[in-house]
């Protein structure tokens, strides 16, 4: 039996293996913790100082990642073995050139950024040349155009930034009363605002589930072989994410459909890492939804439920080594707002919270809160999901935020 080699040096030292990491949030955060535990030296960017990740890395660096000569200078001042891009304001035009000199590996590929970070880039590569299912949709980039393509689609509808996350510029429009409001909070609520939107039609759906899907490589072999997590079933409030839990129940033929979808995309889209696959199901039938080439959101809830977080898993595939994305419990997750626009917070009941001994919590260190900004989430096992669910509730609701 052969074995495939995988060597990685000493942090601070000559021989480090590094990683620099664009964005640093709380998914960020875990992604470097895991890294750190296999020995690689982590340097984390961001747009703003003490962002979470910043907060446990070796290094960390404040700047305009959209801007590209700013972003190509820290590159080449880190010199990393990888790049791992966490958010879509990035100069991703930068990163092709990297990758295509040889000059650092990008997570999962420079394709798969460019294409997951734009929503028409990855709607087009689905629909149009994998030939997924999805919802209709059209893509609309001035307010006359928007007009034509709500009354296309039909109402109501939903309505997106080409590039944006966590719900930012997403509204649902029930009638043509509410179509220029939408096209105005589009305009301002994206991370990046590209002027253009896509409208897609509303699907008459049982559910919706993320999919973690790992691409990692075969110890043995080194080929790239394609693993699952059990489905995470999800609830979101303005396309954000509220709450999580794993496993969803599915019939045996959506969760076939379900893992066809997601290889034929993470094929498509190439490199190692593991992706959150979104869809929609009813009953066998199967929609996909969105595509992130890193650790998701609603993946939380595997710091509860796996053997290998979605965090470690993710870290272990980058780094070319073995993965198991086995599940040992029934868990949920639920997020815990700020609350406050303000910054300086504390977190009281912490106590209460932790009294069950089947729930956990991270607090995620952001320096500023919002009302609606996610500051941390609690997690919860138990024997059904339901239960899981309502005891990651009661958690987080337990957790109370004060103003200093």
């Amino acid at each position: 039996m052969i074995y495939m080699s995988v060597t990685i040096g000493t942090p601070l030292q000559a021989s480090a293996f590094k990683v620099l990491l664009l964005g640093s949030g709380e998914l960020g955060k875990e992604v470097v913790i895991s890294l750190q535990r296999l020995g690689v030296e982590v340097h984390a960017a961001d747009r703003y100082d003490h962002a979470p990740a910043m907060q446990v890395a070796h290094y960390s660096y404040t700047l305009n990642m959209a801007d590209a000569e700013e972003l190509k200078q820290l590159i080449e001042q880190v010199k990393p073995n990888l790049i791992i891009p966490e958010i879509e304001a990035i100069a991703t035009q930068v990163l092709v050139d990297i990758e295509q000199q040889n000059i650092a590996t990008v997570i999962p590929s420079a394709k798969a950024v460019n294409l997951t970070m734009n929503r028409e880039g990855i709607r087009r590569l689905a629909a149009e040349e994998l030939g997924l299912p999805t919802s209709a949709y059209r893509f609309a980039d001035s307010l006359e155009s928007f007009r034509a393509a709500c009354d296309d689609i039909g109402y109501p509808n939903f309505v997106k930034p080409v590039m944006s996350s966590s719900g930012k510029g997403q509204s649902r429009v029930k009638s043509f009363d509410e179509v220029d409001a939408a096209w105005e909070y589009a305009q301002t609520g994206g991370r990046v605002n590209q002027g253009k939107v896509i409208v897609e039609s509303q699907i008459d759906f049982d559910f919706e589930i993320t999919l973690l899907t790992v691409r990692a490589k075969n110890a043995e072999t080194g080929e790239i072989e394609t693993q699952y997590c059990d489905p995470i079933g999800h609830r979101q409030d303005a396309g954000d994410y509220v709450e999580s839990w794993q496993p969803q129940a599915m019939t045996p033929a959506a969760l076939e459909e379900s893992k066809r979808i997601a290889h034929k995309v993470t094929a498509a889209l190439g490199g190692c890492g593991i992706f959150g696959v979104e869809l929609f199901v009813k009953g066998d039938k199967v929609w996909f939804s969105e595509v992130s080439p890193r650790p998701h959101d609603t993946g939380l809830v595997t710091l509860a439920s796996q053997f290998q977080s979605e965090f470690e898993l993710h870290a272990r595939a980058i780094l070319g080594l073995p993965v198991n994305t086995t599940r040992h419990s029934v868990a949920a997750s639920a997020v815990i707002y700020a609350g406050v626009d303000d910054t300086n917070l504390s977190f009281s009941g912490l106590n209460l919270a932790l009294s069950h001994p089947d729930t956990d919590l991270r607090l995620f260190g952001k320096p500023e809160g919002f009302k609606r900004r996610r500051m941390g989430v609690a997690t919860a096992r138990a024997e059904t999901t339901d239960q899981a669910r309502e005891l990651a509730l009661r958690t987080a609701t337990q957790v109370s935020v004060q103003q200093n």
